[in-house]
Formats: structure tokens, sequence, C-alpha cells
């Protein structure tokens, strides 16, 4: 199994601001991209969830860190982890690393409940469980950055 998910993006120019610094809500897009991209390379797709299983995974928490700033054209990594996975909730980690230097930009963390379409939590599913509860990744060392 793996242990991370990477996905690239490029700063695009509408992402910044005069300055050509990203705007800081900018970074929960791409960890939605990194999430997305994750579960994809395990084999699932957030619309086939719920279409399938009726199954959400609704965003119940969200912290970021920011560490130096992305600029306009910069090519990122947004690197993903399943940091837990109970029976009904799901965190991932995510480190954004600016590709050139390899330098961590932000790091942050999502907590999702996993709810039907009638808004109210449930089980996760176990053909989900089984695989997001045999990745969770130990954390990186974070007392450098």
């Amino acid at each position: 199994m793996i242990e991370y998910h990477d996905a690239m993006v490029r700063v695009r120019y509408a992402e910044t601001d005069q300055m050509g610094v990203v705007y800081h809500a900018n970074y929960l897009v791409w960890f939605e991209v990194g999430r997305v991209e994750l579960m994809r390379t395990l084999g699932f797709e957030y619309k086939r969830m719920e279409i399938e299983d009726d199954c959400r995974i609704v965003v119940a928490d969200v912290h970021c860190r920011y560490h130096h700033a992305a600029m306009y054209d910069e090519v990122l990594c947004i690197r993903t982890r399943i940091a837990e996975s109970r029976n009904r909730v799901i965190k991932f980690s995510y480190e954004v690393i600016r590709d050139s230097d390899g330098k961590v930009l932000a790091n942050g963390e999502t907590t999702h409940v996993i709810c039907g379409s009638n808004g109210r939590p449930k089980l996760l599913p176990k053909k989900y469980y089984s695989v997001f509860s045999t990745i969770v990744a130990p954390q990186p060392d974070r007392s450098n950055a």
C-alpha cells in the first residue's frame, strides 16, 4: 500500500494577489485536489462513493499552517496522507512543497465525517475502511519546519 500521494499543481495568476503571492484560501482548494487524487490512486472516486454507497465525506475541521509564500507560476507538490481512519471519521494531512527546492510552504489537516445524503453521520462502508485503515501513515517530523 502507499504511504502518501503527490499531486502537482502550478500556481495560476488568479490564485494570487497583486504581488504574485498566493491567497491563503487557495491552500484549502489544493488540499481537496490532494485528497481526491489520493483516493483516486486508491481506486475510489468521490462521485462513485456518493452514487453507489450514499457516502459523503463532509469537512468538519480544517487547519493550515503557512511557513513560506507560494508565488505565481511556481510548481507545487501537494503531498497527502491519511492521518487517521475510524468508522465515521477520516483525517487527511497535507504538505505543500515547492517543487524547485523541496521547501515545505505549508502543512495542514482536514477532518471529515462520513455522512449519507440525508446529512446524518453513518459508518464508512467496509470496502473503504479496510483500505483507509491499512495505510494510515506516520506523520513527518516537523521539528525543523
